[in-house]
């Protein structure tokens, strides 16, 4: 039995998409331990996951840190590590590469860099969707894949049934109006437009909600919608994920909970302007579609309601 390392730091969306890489590196290698470097927000998430043996917290503390550095690479060095896939593919991690295992190929330390193919720049490489990019990583890192292009979050789920029956949820449609501070062209004006369509031209058929992370709950009361919380906190991944499976319909701005929602397939639809492209961040699903505008303060709330509508209507 030997050991092998999958690192994947972050963030919320970028978890949520590597589940099938993860599950295929695990199921190509059934007879060792899988253990997964990550960093705090997703360290007890990972815990849950069937396909990881042991989860390694990389708090990602400067690597001027010299004593903090020393002592995760000790950690890791500990388990004598046969393969390394790096899912994250950053500098931090190619500087992890350059102490760890610096003359290694694929063959020990699987990474965009590794892999890329032949007369291509890893900038030409990264215009491909995420999920191409694990494919070719993982095929050529001689991993079968099965699962990487069609992940299933469905291992994060928790039972969230007293949250429900607190707010006396049962038919509802889930938004996520919110976005990073400094990623604010990523976030749709007009989602209090879209409550007063759903209200009254759905006649309250379905509640309306929103479940803000802890940096949004201030800026929540904005929103006209219910306000999901766990005694008054923003509620964990799995809780969050049990609310967005169970929903009747999702719309998100391009957030984290968007690529949940997609992963874990069930009904919704993104809204993109020109930050990126739903194909570059392999966001649609059979469930799960994107709206792709130019520019995010014209796409209207009538257009919204008509893609939620047509979804609702199909069974």
């Amino acid at each position: 039995m030997s050991n092998i390392l999958i690192i994947k730091h972050g963030s919320l969306g970028d978890i949520a998409q590597a589940c099938g890489a993860i599950q295929d590196i695990s199921e190509n290698h059934p007879n060792d331990q899988i253990h997964l470097l990550t960093t705090k927000p997703y360290y007890d998430l990972f815990k849950k996951n069937p396909n990881i043996s042991n989860v390694i917290l990389d708090k990602r503390l400067s690597k001027l840190n010299l004593i903090y550095l020393y002592s995760l690479m000790k950690e890791i060095k500990k388990h004598s590590f046969f393969k390394v896939f790096d899912l994250q593919n950053s500098s931090r991690t190619s500087f992890y590469k350059k102490i760890l295992f610096p003359k290694a190929g694929k063959e020990i330390w699987s990474s965009t860099e590794t892999t890329l193919p032949k007369e291509s720049t890893k900038q030409d490489f990264d215009k491909n969707s995420v999920l191409e990019r694990f494919d070719y990583q993982l095929k050529n890192s001689g991993v079968n894949t099965y699962n990487t292009t069609k992940p299933d979050f469905s291992w994060s789920i928790t039972d969230i049934s007293k949250i429900k029956n607190y707010y006396e949820l049962d038919n509802y449609i889930a938004l996520f109006p919110f976005c990073s501070p400094h990623l604010i062209s990523k976030k749709w004006p007009y989602y209090n437009d879209l409550i007063s369509m759903i209200n009254e031209k759905l006649e309250n058929k379905f509640k309306v909600v929103i479940a803000p992370g802890p940096n949004e709950i201030k800026e929540a009361p904005r929103i006209n919608a219910l306000c999901i919380l766990d005694n008054g906190k923003a509620l964990n991944i799995s809780q969050l994920a049990a609310l967005i499976k169970d929903s009747s319909f999702v719309v998100a701005n391009d957030t984290g909970p968007a690529h949940m929602t997609a992963h874990l397939g069930s009904k919704g639809v993104s809204l993109f302007g020109a930050h990126t492209t739903a194909h570059k961040v392999s966001i649609e699903r059979e469930n799960f579609k994107a709206i792709q505008v130019s520019d995010l303060s014209k796409l209207s709330a009538e257009k919204v309601f008509e893609r939620l509508i047509r979804s609702l209507s199909e069974n």
